[in-house]
């Protein structure tokens, strides 16, 4: 199979010649090289940009360890521009070399020199980095193989290709072999090695057994409300470890630095106002969150709600969970608030979305349900439910849009009705 990434290939030749330090970012493994050092590579090469003009530094090679020293990785590249002439400079895997800042800098001001580098840690894209870059460093974010990609080379039966991509999730590693087990093996090694690993040497933790306790954790409870409290409790009763609310705060930003896990804010959609007592949490591939757990625990209800997740992020929108809060009289006739939850609050610039993600409707009382939350909305946003089973798009009498998960996660447009 060959990816053909072509979104990400399309925000390449965009970026293209922009004054900027274009950086490619994403968990290990999403196909970040490939994309550069590969497809995009191919394109300025099929243009007539001769190779001599494209220079490549693969800085994870244990042949290229010298110049993760940046004074050699500045003369390396400075030994190979050649005169006036446009040249493309590709360095993987940046945050391997210390002041690389200062290195891509150097090329701002070169108009005859046009840089793009990837790197796999989301903190080298921090506050003080980008003020090091002057505003000049333009994020290309890539993520695991989508459905609509992983469909696009698979093909076959829609519901036996999504179940796969359920257990396996979207690293192209992984869906290139051939059997469950070579699958299941290959994942675990990542997760051991490329992630935890990584995680772990990163930030010279010493309690390696309470960070994978910690995924475990989140792994078993995706789609689940959650806070630092909870999460303090949990590992008490369930692991029997004593672990203070700092340092699982900690290994939370740990795994949000490394794009294993993203976060959900709780949002009061009436009160117009986040609610910081509650976070949910979902892995960046649900093959990395099933190799988490030994692959047992599959709810395809929670990991559909993973997918129609992480599909919404690949959509670039914002995406917080909702809360409606509503007055109903009980049998006495004494008036509560209910809390009713909505899945996602979906944003992007000013459009707003109302969105549930819903595995089986199987009858009109689970529909009422579904759709609760949605109606106790008043505002004029759309609101939107998704099921995983096939469904024609329309609007139902409450003015909610009822679409099915292939529709949603096979047309990028699918929500625009």
């Amino acid at each position: 199979m060959l990816f053909k990434r072509e979104s990400y290939l399309q925000k390449l030749k965009e970026a293209q010649g922009n004054g900027m330090i274009k950086i490619i970012t994403g968990i290990r493994r999403c196909g970040k090289s490939f994309l550069l050092f590969d497809i995009f590579y191919r394109y300025l090469r099929e243009r007539g940009v001769p190779d001599k003009q494209i220079i490549r530094i693969d800085l994870e090679d244990r042949r290229n360890q010298n110049l993760r020293n940046p004074d050699n990785l500045l003369q390396y590249i400075d030994s190979n521009i050649i005169g006036d002439q446009h040249h493309f400079v590709f360095i993987d895997e940046i945050q391997l070399v210390p002041e690389f800042e200062d290195v891509l800098n150097s090329y701002l001001k070169m108009s005859n020199v046009d840089v793009y580098v990837t790197g796999s840690n989301s903190k080298f894209l921090s506050t003080d980095v980008i003020t090091e870059f002057r505003g000049r460093g333009w994020e290309i974010r890539v993520r695991p193989l989508s459905f609509a990609e992983y469909y696009e080379e698979r093909g076959g039966d829609k519901h036996e290709a999504l179940i796969a991509y359920y257990l396996y999730g979207g690293l192209p590693g992984a869906v290139v072999l051939e059997s469950d087990e070579q699958k299941q093996n290959y994942l675990r090694n990542v997760y051991e090695t490329a992630y935890l690993r990584d995680v772990i040497d990163r930030n010279h933790l010493q309690n390696k057994e309470g960070l994978r306790e910690m995924v475990r954790i989140l792994a078993s409870d995706i789609g689940t409300s959650t806070n630092i409290r909870r999460l303090v409790n949990t590992f008490k009763s369930e692991a029997n470890m004593a672990i203070s609310p700092n340092t699982i705060q900690s290994y939370l930003s740990y795994l949000q630095d490394a794009f294993v896990i993203s976060e959900a804010l709780r949002f009061n959609v009436k009160g117009r106002k986040y609610i910081g007592t509650e976070t949910k949490y979902y892995f960046e591939d649900t093959g990395i969150r099933n190799a988490a757990i030994g692959f047992r625990q599959v709810e395809y209800n929670h990991v559909m709600e993973n997918v129609v997740y992480n599909e919404l992020r690949l959509r670039h929108f914002n995406v917080d969970v909702g809360q409606v809060d509503v007055f109903e009289r009980d049998k006495e006739g004494k008036l509560l608030r209910k809390n009713l939850e909505i899945d996602f609050v979906v944003n992007r610039g000013s459009e707003r979305i109302y969105l549930q993600s819903a595995y089986r409707i199987p009858d009109h009382e689970k529909w009422l349900q579904e759709q609760r939350p949605l109606i106790n909305v008043k505002d004029a946003f759309k609101k939107v439910i998704i099921e995983d089973e096939y469904r024609l798009p329309h609007y139902n009498e409450q003015g909610v849009y009822v679409t099915g998960l292939f529709d949603f996660l096979l047309n990028p447009n699918s929500l625009n009705m």
